[in-house]
């Protein structure tokens, strides 16, 4: 217990778990060992560090004067937001009026708990992914830097692997370089440290790749911290740092840096110009000549009496950052100010929600050279131990598309209605329908892709049937996935489930009356059924779209039954088992809002009547 404590008051938390774990296992109600692993936990373990806090309370709830703080704090990075609150409410009521630091502390956490409570409420659709194992270790993995050419990765990692093999006070190794080459599109060489002259004794970090990838930003531990360039070396490897610039580096904490593609601008966060040692965020052009010109705030829209680091410009003009400040869901949260170059300015920062942000850290937000997935740096649930690197895909459209057959024989369907039926990220229902086309039984949609869809296919205002698709997550507008229908609608000789009959549309060209190859075909099929089933007769109904005047296309109408019934006759059908009727425009199958609806308009269609005597039918 001696050895957990010294290490826990150091805040070596990595160091004090196995101590206190020891404890445990010999003694598995020691509130004290429970209550402070429960803390160390915090970081490595999201989901134990608030079981071992809460059976801590349990056992002694007066353990502390600060527990309600720590089972806000883990309830909070647990999304258990409504219980943080009050344990911070609680906790609030009980610190002295003269700490205001710590009043301003729990505050501005109460805000955090109730912003993040919004933002998950109400989550984008973007898929977060973590990077897997071989990139990600149980020690911190963070700044991902990625080549133009998507294949050349640089990360920092405070792991083992680490140069010396040195542990600093917090029980992990300083940081160094790393590198990788990718194998395939989730897949990854295993990561070497990078040689030569890149990483020092103390901390490094990876910032940026550029001027075409021969360049790299990057972090020294140096003079309190600094950026730093290196140069890659004619036969690979990187050469030795320089500082970009004393106009830059002070003799405070510079921490993070984005160089625009053309050299001449530089955004950076520093210490320097805060009263009370903050980061912020700055920005320094270089002139003609190639020197750096005066450091210039960027603002109290981006810079706030907290931490603001981490920028990265896109190539759109906006400006993604990190802050503890703002609306921040806790700790670090991802936030991007888009430019308005009409005011000429940046609009206000906007936190990119949930689930990019978490109640946690989240850092280094880098975009891919395409803009279509970027990378962050995270504390959430699941990673591998401590930050962990993720991608984030932005969920695009997917074109679906596909035809709809006949179960029992695989004949496509013409002029069957699919409605796919889904949900945003946030729960609100998305729909997108189709009607199946006249010659092929196709359809074609845009759904969001990323999700499930219950889709219905009717036909005639009937329901035939309900089915589920999932669509997988697409990250380019331009993919198109297949997805054919199959279902029990038509057997071999015409008859529908139910004793009803399978007699389809048939089409016209605008403004035409003339029979179609496709058509004759059908009305063969209708002629056999009325063969083989000499007790049905049938209602030829004429219809046209809304182009013409409605006297017209009335006449349109009925000119388009009479070319079915005339070809019925011709078939053999007795004229007395057939009747007429137009409808002109005045009963569209689709709204007349595109060509394609209007073909689906253009049509003749067949309803079976009761049948009373051979002389006296009556339409229905």
């Amino acid at each position: 217990m001696r050895t957990a404590n010294k290490f826990f008051n150091k805040e070596n938390y990595r160091a004090a778990l196995p101590a206190y774990e020891e404890v445990l296992a010999k003694d598995p109600d020691n509130a004290q060992a429970l209550y402070r692993a429960g803390i160390s936990y915090l970081t490595f373990d999201k989901e134990k560090a608030a079981d071992y806090l809460y059976r801590a309370q349990k056992l002694k709830p007066n353990i502390d004067k600060e527990l309600h703080y720590w089972l806000g704090r883990v309830d909070h990075i647990n999304y258990r937001f409504d219980s943080a609150i009050e344990h911070f409410q609680a906790y609030q009521k009980e610190i002295p009026r003269r700490n205001e630091y710590r009043r301003e502390e729990v505050a501005q956490l109460i805000q955090h708990a109730r912003n993040a409570k919004r933002e998950v409420a109400n989550p984008k659709d973007v898929f977060v992914r973590n990077l897997g194992g071989t990139v990600n270790t149980a020690f911190s993995e963070h700044s991902p830097v990625i080549s133009s050419d998507y294949n050349y990765l640089l990360f920092t990692s405070r792991s083992e692997a680490s140069t010396g093999g040195k542990a600093a006070q917090d029980g992990e190794y300083f940081e160094d370089i790393f590198e990788t080459n990718r194998l395939g599109e989730d897949e990854w060489e295993k990561p070497r440290i990078v040689s030569g002259a890149l990483n020092s004794p103390g901390h490094d970090a990876s910032i940026q790749l550029f001027d075409n990838d021969t360049k790299l930003l990057l972090y020294q531990s140096v003079n309190n911290g600094d950026i730093m360039v290196s140069e890659r070396q004619s036969d690979g490897s990187w050469g030795a740092p320089k500082s970009i610039s004393d106009k830059v580096n002070t003799r405070d904490f510079e921490s993070d840096a984005y160089i625009t593609p053309d050299g001449k601008t530089l955004y950076y966060s520093t210490s320097h110009y805060s009263e009370n040692g903050d980061l912020d965020l700055y920005m320094i052009q270089r002139d003609n000549n190639g020197n750096w010109g005066t450091p210039k705030s960027l603002g109290r829209a981006i810079n706030t009496p907290f931490d603001e680091d981490s920028p990265f410009l896109a190539s759109d003009g906006t400006l993604y950052y990190s802050s503890r400040g703002n609306n921040s869901m806790g700790g670090y949260d991802i936030f991007a100010a888009r430019y308005d170059s009409v005011a000429n300015r940046r609009g206000r920062p906007e936190n990119l929600g949930a689930p990019i942000n978490t109640p946690d850290d989240d850092t280094y937000y880098r975009l891919a050279p395409d803009g279509s997935y970027a990378y962050l740096s995270s504390y959430r649930i699941g990673g591998y131990g401590e930050k962990d690197i993720y991608t984030i895909n932005y969920i695009r459209n997917a074109a679906l598309n596909g035809q709809v057959f006949t179960k029992a024989d695989s004949i496509p369907i013409p002029g069957v209605e699919l409605v796919f039926n889904g949900l945003q990220a946030d729960k609100r229902p998305i729909s997108y329908r189709d009607v199946t086309k006249p010659d092929s039984g196709a359809y074609a949609v845009q759904v969001l892709s990323g999700r499930k869809y219950q889709v219905q296919l009717s036909r005639d205002g009937e329901v035939i049937e309900t089915q589920e698709i999932e669509v997988p997550v697409v990250v380019s507008d331009t993919t198109a996935i297949t997805q054919n229908f199959y279902i029990e609608f038509v057997d071999t000789t015409g008859v529908l489930a139910g004793g009803t009959f399978a007699m389809e549309p048939v089409y016209f060209d605008t403004d035409e009356y003339i029979l179609r190859p496709e058509s004759t075909q059908e009305l063969d099929s209708i002629a056999r059924i009325m063969k083989a089933n000499p007790n049905i007769n049938i209602s030829i109904e004429g219809h046209a779209d809304a182009r013409a005047s409605d006297e017209y296309n009335l006449t349109l109408g009925q000119n388009r039954a009479d070319a079915a019934y005339d070809y019925l006759v011709g078939k053999g059908i007795s004229p007395k088992r057939l009747v007429t009727v137009t409808y002109g425009e005045r009963r569209p199958a689709v709204p007349n809002t595109s060509e394609e609806n209007m073909q689906l308009n253009r049509r003749t269609e067949f309803k079976v009547l009761p049948r009373q005597d051979d002389a006296n039918q009556t339409v229905q």
